[in-house]
């Protein structure tokens, strides 16, 4: 399939009126979805198709319990509220998967145990990657979200990845947002502050 540009209502959902979310119906969220999102996601490219991506999805309210005391004050009430709260974490050991998903180089994995700055920087960069994917293809499902990074990563790395291997990126509120309450649109810069051409 040739790529075709997407039509204007696609680009409306997915970028021009997609909005960053605080407040939420009570409309539950399908794991389903969840895991639809997921699977889009991982079709995004990351180096080496390394995919250091890990997500955790705290459904239940014992579950965000656990996650209130990290929180800074801003960002409890919303993720109280939110149907499902994601922490968007990396594995550090992300390179273990690489003799299956990236065979045709069977070196690839040395290269990472061989330099555990190397392992680190890739794991936060291309987990960050996915996690933006993870936005829009949540978004492209039809829900709505909230991304976080108003919290104590220690206390949630702590709480949730006690063996040290997973590390926390940011968390996502997920949901079916009221629109009732949101922010103006802030400004965003322009291309030609933003960008170069060389």
């Amino acid at each position: 399939m040739k790529p075709q540009p997407l039509n204007d209502d696609a680009l409306v959902q997915l970028f021009t009126e997609a909005r960053t979310h605080n407040r939420w119906t009570d409309r539950p969220v399908d794991r389903a979805l969840l895991e639809r999102a997921y699977a889009l996601a991982a079709l995004g490219p990351t180096s080496m198709n390394c995919q250091p991506a890990r997500f955790v999805f705290l459904t239940t309210p014992q579950a965000r319990a656990r996650l209130l005391p990290a929180l800074a004050p801003m960002n409890v009430e919303k993720t109280l509220t939110a149907p499902v709260t994601a922490i968007i974490a990396s594995d550090r050991r992300f390179y273990d998967q690489l003799p299956r998903i990236f065979p045709h180089r069977p070196g690839a994995l040395h290269m990472f145990t061989a330099d555990p700055e190397l392992a680190r920087t890739t794991a936060f960069r291309n987990g960050s990657l996915t996690g933006g994917y993870f936005i829009l293809a949540l978004r492209a499902l039809g829900l709505d979200c909230g991304a976080m990074s108003g919290f104590n990563d220690g206390q949630v790395n702590a709480e949730f990845f006690p063996d040290g291997l997973w590390q926390t990126n940011f968390l996502l509120n997920i949901g079916y947002g009221d629109g009732t309450e949101l922010f103006p649109r802030q400004p965003r810069l322009a291309a030609a502050e933003a960008c170069m051409l060389l």
